[in-house]
């Protein structure tokens, strides 16, 4: 079992702790990561867009002109594509480009990109995360200790706090969670992850 530092928000340590091998000692599986990715990705597309064909647009097929002895181009509609307000060719019209991806491969996923974040030491577990007031500047100040600068982050909180939510709000690169809702896309869009003690019994217990 792998045993890893406890920092504060000081960026002090201040003890151990052991994780579970079966959580976050996995093989790496790339292929099944990026899969699951591309899913996720695919899943959250509305795939709403739509543009009018040509047997839509309004108008008639009317010739515009007769076909000869006018020396402009021959016209069959000014619904074609090449007219100003004509239909578009090949138009965009609402699909569904969701994907499934069963349980199991979701589960392995997970597993396997946390076990790749924490051989790569991308993995800081904290003693707790708390702000005494809902301010951007207190938050500031722990991403400081951590020496974090403008790589993106994810905190992961086991469970909802007020204060740490709006104090971070304001932060572009730092971005909160909570265990029971973080994804495989959310270890791999983001440099390290700052995961609560509290957090990381909820994720043992969610996944052994």
């Amino acid at each position: 079992m792998p045993r890893i530092k406890v920092y504060n928000t000081k960026a002090e340590v201040v003890g151990q702790t052991t994780l579970s091998d079966e959580v976050f000692g996995c093989e790496y599986n790339e292929p099944l990561i990026h899969q699951v990715i591309v899913a996720y990705n695919n899943n959250q597309r509305q795939g709403t867009k739509s543009t009018l064909l040509r047997s839509e647009v309004r108008g008639h097929a009317k010739k515009p002109w007769r076909q000869k002895g006018t020396g402009r181009a021959r016209q069959g509609s000014t619904k074609s594509a090449q007219w100003k307000g004509g239909g578009i060719i090949f138009a965009p019209k609402p699909r569904d480009f969701s994907q499934k991806i069963n349980k199991k491969m979701k589960v392995a996923a997970f597993k396997s990109a946390i076990s790749a974040k924490l051989a790569d030491s991308e993995i800081i577990v904290l003693d707790k995360l708390e702000v005494e007031e809902p301010k951007t500047k207190l938050f500031k100040e722990i991403m400081n200790n951590f020496e974090i600068g403008n790589k993106n982050v994810m905190f992961v909180l086991a469970e909802k706090n007020d204060n740490v939510m709006r104090a971070s709000n304001n932060i572009l690169n730092a971005h909160i969670t909570y265990a029971d809702v973080l994804g495989t896309y959310d270890i791999v869009s983001n440099s390290k992850l700052y995961i609560t003690k509290d957090a990381i019994k909820k994720i043992e217990e969610a996944y052994k």
